[in-house]
């Protein structure tokens, strides 16, 4: 009797916070087993580092120890006898719980290798790099270890597609719980699958992905004339939207035939991987009645217009202000964040355009950042039918997005994402400004960040700097919280800390 009722008092506080019926094991084994592939991935800068003997090799192996012992730990021991029964409330944890731990791994390497000295520094590098964000800290990339830059690309290629949806190819005993971590890693894209069953699905992403990687490897490496390290290092980053660059000059390395390629793959990668593999395999009806994928081109291709007009309306000529809009829409549209030396004379309203593009960012289901343009044309498809209501009250409306209704609770639910969206930007440019930053720098820092567009050359067209190591350790943090809150599309983060969150019950 008594023993019962001590056994009943040790439960009671787990009970009363909600605590009790989570499925901790589950979410120690999901984030072990992450961990223990992110280690083996450790296995690609060590044969870089062999090949080209940069003297890294031991510092990779060392590192590869380091986190697959505490994979090890966590899937084996903490993780043991688990239960694969996902709630759906357990997804926004897992979610967080994985893209807090993972980067604080990929850190690693960074403080071993000796080439980033203080934590703060390489814990903005790794969520940097993992979240896509291309925000650096580092001045002179070119003299780092060939092997570290290949490591610190491959974490935004890692990071580009989800972590959580390599979870989902891997482990197919979470059932129905792998759809609520497919929704949770892209809850901007709707209804889109490439197979009925999710892991197939997820395989034929991450097999298209690798594909076009190789692809824009082998083109770089033959026509942008550089170096083999660098062209895995540039296609690593362009794919996935990130922005890491092999050197300090950007892609001043590359030849004209260079900066078309990636130009090219920029666009490519601001669409959602759905609809590259139905343009890839020819099935090609789907694309001509996707809303989205006509608005995201013509949204480009109308700044791309602007950009030259207003380049050409201050004196430059048209083939540079042609080159240079094509590439400083695709880079910023699709929050890659590249860039090339900018032309002679710089209109403002070229800043105007560029600030609104980061804002909107990219398609949903692709690995750019922002808003993203399915929820634009939501928002702007609901405010029209509100103006209908207005001068016809009895009109029964709804919106639709290709052919599909989309649900009033799903609209309250953008209308809450951007507002959060704006939120974060506003509050994360006050932090800024306490740190000594002006205030323009400060929003337009803040806006790249949580929109995972990185090293605007915005910044410096109004008179800023893009020198992030210069920024004191608040700021970094505050960047940090930006670049991993924009990655998580803000509700896994909001969810997490929200006390309601814990008091309910599973």
């Amino acid at each position: 009797m008594f023993k019962n009722n001590l056994h009943r008092i040790n439960e009671w506080p787990a009970e009363r916070l909600g605590l009790r019926k989570f499925n901790f094991k589950l979410i120690a084994r999901i984030t072990g087993t992450l961990l223990m592939y992110f280690a083996c991935s450790m296995v690609i800068p060590l044969l870089v580092s062999l090949y080209y003997k940069d003297g890294a090799q031991f510092s990779f192996i060392v590192s590869g120890m380091v986190i697959l012992l505490l994979g090890m730990l966590l899937r084996n021991i903490v993780g043991r006898n688990v239960r694969y029964d996902l709630k759906e409330i357990e997804s926004y944890w897992i979610t967080f719980i994985i893209w807090l731990v993972v980067p604080m791994c990929g850190t690693v390497p960074y403080l071993v290798t000796g080439a980033i000295g203080t934590v703060t520094d390489a814990v903005f590098e790794s969520f940097s790099g993992f979240t896509t964000t291309g925000s650096s800290i580092v001045a002179l990339p070119e003299e780092l270890p060939l092997s570290l830059l290949v490591y610190r690309s491959f974490t935004q290629w890692v990071g580009g597609i989800g972590l959580l949806l390599f979870v989902v190819a891997i482990l197919r005993k979470l059932g129905i719980g792998a759809g609520q971590l497919y929704e949770a890693e892209f809850s901007g894209a709707r209804h889109r699958k490439l197979h009925p069953h999710l892991s197939k699905s997820v395989t034929r992403m991450w097999t298209l992905y690798t594909l076009i990687t190789l692809a824009m490897v082998g083109l770089l490496y033959w026509v942008g004339e550089v170096r083999f390290g660098d062209a895995i290092c540039l296609a690593l980053s362009t794919v996935s939207t990130g922005g890491f660059a092999p050197d300090n000059g950007g892609m001043a390395m590359l030849t004209d035939g260079g900066l078309v390629i990636v130009t090219v793959f920029m666009m490519l990668s601001g669409i959602s991987l759905v609809r590259l593999y139905q343009l890839f395999t020819f099935r090609w009806t789907h694309l001509r009645h996707d809303q989205e994928l006509h608005c995201y081109l013509a949204i480009l291709f109308s700044a791309v217009a602007l950009c030259v007009v207003a380049f050409c309306s201050v004196g430059n000529g048209f083939k540079e202000s042609l080159q240079y809009s094509l590439f400083h829409v695709a880079s910023t549209m699709s929050s890659t964040g590249f860039y090339v030396a900018k032309p002679a004379h710089w209109s403002f309203f070229v800043s105007a355009i560029t600030f609104l593009l980061i804002l909107l960012g990219a398609s949903a289901g692709s690995t750019g950042g922002g808003i993203k343009i399915w929820r634009v044309i939501a928002v702007v498809k609901y405010m029209g039918n509100y103006f209908t209501n207005m001068l016809h009250p009895n009109a029964v409306t709804c919106v639709k997005i290709n052919g599909q209704v989309v649900e009033t609770d799903y609209i309250n639910k953008i209308f809450a994402f951007v507002f959060l969206y704006m939120a974060f930007i506003v509050g994360g440019a006050f932090v800024l400004t306490l740190c000594g930053c002006t205030i323009p720098n400060s929003i337009c820092m803040a806006a790249a960040n949580v929109s995972n567009l990185g090293p605007s050359p915005l910044i410096n067209n109004l008179g800023g700097s893009l020198d992030y190591a210069m920024l004191p350790n608040l700021a970094k943090w505050t960047l940090t919280v930006l670049m991993l809150a924009g990655r998580l599309e803000l509700f896994a983060l909001i969810a997490v800390f929200s006390p309601a969150y814990w008091k309910r019950r599973i």
